[in-house]
């Protein structure tokens, strides 16, 4: 999978834009009865289309996924930081515990817990927050290219066009190459909605610069902990 597929993997995608899609299939489907369009060829040609790989894949799309990465990263370091912190706990508990005595292992186990608790509470707080921006971004941008969506598919002769971003609701199967228009969506999206200049990398705390990595959940570096 690509970079921009792999990306858009990090959103999650309850749109509103899959029955968007099917809406307008429905409508494009059946031509409205005026004289207008009766006097025109009828269109045939079916598109197959993966909304969630376009959204990734536009210029906009990865300059606010970028930009949405960057802003969690502090977040990311912070969880990564705190559950270094219990993993050490963790062994120090471990090399010591035959010299403890019953109370002291209480103690120590019950303050390993404690921030076992913590971590697992800030590690969910910042995944909703984080679910909760990208889902803003994906739907902001799937809402105008939608409307690209349409333009493209009436100027194009389609009377169909179906979403395959999921595979589990998706009806297609399988379809030929000519029919996938992804990547005219993506061309035909930029040209009408640029993105201007690319968010910058983010920068280490040595001073120097990193790419941004792929949007992951808030704590990916920092393993879910496990009890002592």
């Amino acid at each position: 999978m690509s970079m921009a597929k792999s990306r858009i993997q990090a959103l999650i995608l309850s749109l509103s834009i899959a029955s968007g899609t099917a809406a307008f299939a429905q409508t494009a489907a059946t031509p409205a009865a005026s004289p207008a369009a009766n006097a025109g060829p009828v269109p045939t040609k079916i598109g197959v289309v993966n909304i969630q790989q376009a959204i990734g894949e536009s210029a906009e799309g990865k300059k606010e996924i970028d930009a949405l990465q960057q802003k969690f990263n502090p977040k990311q370091a912070e969880l990564k930081g705190l559950n270094d912190e219990l993993e050490n706990l963790k062994k120090q508990y471990q090399a010591q515990a035959d010299k403890l005595s019953d109370d002291e292992k209480s103690s120590k186990a019950k303050a390993i817990d404690s921030k076992q608790k913590a971590l697992q509470r800030n590690y969910e707080d910042a995944q909703a927050e984080f679910q909760q921006s990208e889902q803003e971004v994906v739907n902001r941008i799937g809402a105008k290219m939608l409307a690209v969506l349409e333009k493209y598919a009436n100027a194009n002769g389609y009377a169909v066009v179906l979403d395959v971003s999921n595979p589990q609701t998706s009806p297609v199967l399988w379809a030929t190459q000519g029919t996938v228009i992804t990547k005219e969506l993506v061309d035909a999206y930029d040209a009408a909605n640029p993105a201007g200049a690319p968010a910058k990398p983010a920068t280490g705390a040595a001073g120097t610069t990193r790419p941004a990595p792929a949007p992951a959940r808030p704590a990916t570096s920092a393993p879910t902990p496990k009890k002592p």
